[in-house]
């Protein structure tokens, strides 16, 4: 049985690769029983040749980034794809470092097996995680306490054994040390092995040869719902879910009552006392449909 911990990769706080890969954002993605050929052409990924080791692949990607005239606004990047041996047989590594964007179609990828990505976007940074199985998106997190998929709460006994801070019912642990970015990616990196089998050391991506495809921009997805899903400090979860039928109706409704008119009725005059001066009765609102008639 595979043990592996946080421990196993502490590695990464002294690595030059890693430290790029997290400061300038990375997607690593495994998929199962699909080839690196195989995986490039169904994310529709234009052929770009092989790369030598990562370095080859970052070359791969400047370069294209290059020919675009460096338009950040342009979220197509060179993804780097490359074969090895994990749990029940073959998987394909996908290295990008491509901002935390990722690969599109990963559901799809996963029917017949298994998908895992972990990704950091740079900067802020947002560190993800994702586990696909049988074309169904099962857990996926941000922060290992606020999760959420199909069957969010599936892997908690795993994420404590590798090395996330979290209570048996899954929630986070007020007890544990403090932890930083190396830590919590750490036990990522272990999680992954758990769930493909395939260990990642630095040689492992630093040294492969990469078969290289140009992913495309992809076009902006129209939205169905949106979900507000936050626990707090004190572990109190808020999922609330709105369709986009929802929220244009209430949309809708909200410019309805904004351009309705005001109708105003008193029945009092409009009075100061001299008793109480800061006392004002029978004070008349504005009507919004008259405003500016006798100006």
């Amino acid at each position: 049985m595979n043990s592996v911990t946080a421990h196993d990769y502490a590695w990464i706080r002294n690595s030059p690769l890693f430290d790029h890969m997290l400061d300038g954002g990375y997607t690593v993605t495994l998929i199962q029983r699909r080839s690196p050929h195989e995986v490039l052409r169904a994310v529709e990924a234009e052929p770009r040749g092989t790369g030598e080791g990562a370095a080859g692949l970052a070359e791969a990607d400047d370069a294209h980034r290059a020919e675009g005239g460096y338009d950040y606004g342009d979220d197509s990047f060179i993804a780097g794809a490359f074969n090895t041996h994990g749990l029940d047989g073959d998987w394909t590594v996908v290295l990008g470092f491509d901002g935390g964007l990722g690969l599109p179609r990963v559901e799809k990828l996963s029917e017949g097996g298994r998908v895992v990505v972990h990704s950091s976007n740079g900067g802020k940074p947002i560190h993800l995680f994702d586990w696909y199985e049988e074309g169904e998106l099962r857990t996926s997190f941000e922060g290992p306490s606020a999760r959420h998929g199909s069957s969010p709460d599936e892997l908690v006994p795993l994420l404590r054994e590798v090395g996330f801070p979290l209570t048996p019912e899954g929630e986070h642990d007020e007890n544990a040390p403090d932890t930083d970015r190396f830590d919590g990616k750490a036990a990522v990196l272990a999680l992954a092995e758990r769930l493909t089998g395939v260990r990642v050391t630095e040689s492992f991506l630093r040294d492969a040869t990469y078969e290289l495809g140009l992913v495309p921009e992809q076009p902006a997805e129209e939205w169905t719902s949106v979900v507000i899903d936050i626990t707090d400090a004190h572990g109190e979860r808020l999922y609330k879910e709105w369709t986009y039928e929802e929220v244009a109706a209430a949309s809708e409704r909200a410019r309805a009552e904004a351009n309705a008119p005001v109708v105003i009725t008193y029945d009092e005059p409009f009075v100061i006392t001299d008793d109480e001066p800061s006392v004002i009765t029978g004070l008349p609102a504005v009507d919004r449909s008259e405003r500016g008639a006798g100006e």
